[in-house]
């Protein structure tokens, strides 16, 4: 028996404390320590999650500094009159906590480009520009354009200030019956589009 103990290990020894009622410590002082190390680990998470959507996370990699970013900062979304910037995750991260986190473990997946090289030379990435396009807009699609709407919503347009062409395609009854979304009419607002578009 006493052999059996020996070879259990670091991590038997562990566990099997792990299960023991605390003789020790209170079942209070246990719910304080439990209390405190949760915030500390939410807030901790939480931290570096809102870190992977700073403009500075998203450039970070020459992939995307050296292509879409460059194109996005020709759009009216990276400088226009009243200085207001969409940044990267203001388009591609959804707000709320469940779609956001959905999107972060999406894009989690999306590192595996990234480790086997399968976009990191200008050709490359051009070469993949429309099936990365046409994902993006099939989420955004799929998600009601969600992420347009954080900033842009019928109540606050002016229709009569648009063009006549503009008032007529966002006539909000019509774009439901129809079944569009921003996506569908605005795509290439921020990165150029696919040469096969």
């Amino acid at each position: 028996m006493a052999d059996n103990e020996a070879n259990r290990g670091l991590l038997g020894r562990t566990i099997d404390f792990l299960r023991r009622p605390s003789a020790r410590y209170s079942l209070a002082t246990l719910l304080v320590v439990g209390f405190v190390g949760g915030i500390a680990f939410w807030g901790a998470f939480n931290t570096a999650l809102e870190a992977t959507n700073r403009l500075e996370f998203c450039i970070s990699c020459h992939e995307m500094r050296d292509t879409v970013y460059q194109e996005y900062k020709e759009t009216i979304h990276y400088k226009n009159r009243v200085g207001v910037r969409a940044i990267c995750s203001d388009c591609h991260v959804p707000k709320d906590w469940t779609h956001k986190m959905i999107r972060k473990m999406q894009a989690s997946f999306e590192l595996w480009g990234k480790l086997t090289g399968a976009i990191d030379t200008p050709e490359k990435f051009e070469a993949k520009r429309a099936e990365l396009a046409a994902d993006e807009w099939a989420r955004m699609r799929a998600a009601d354009s969600r992420e347009c709407r954080n900033c842009h919503s019928f109540e606050a347009m002016d229709l009569s200030k648009q063009e006549k062409l503009a008032q007529r395609r966002h006539n909000e009854d019509e774009l439901k019956a129809s079944g569009k979304t921003c996506i569908d009419c605005h795509q290439g607002i921020a990165h150029h589009l696919p040469k096969a578009s």
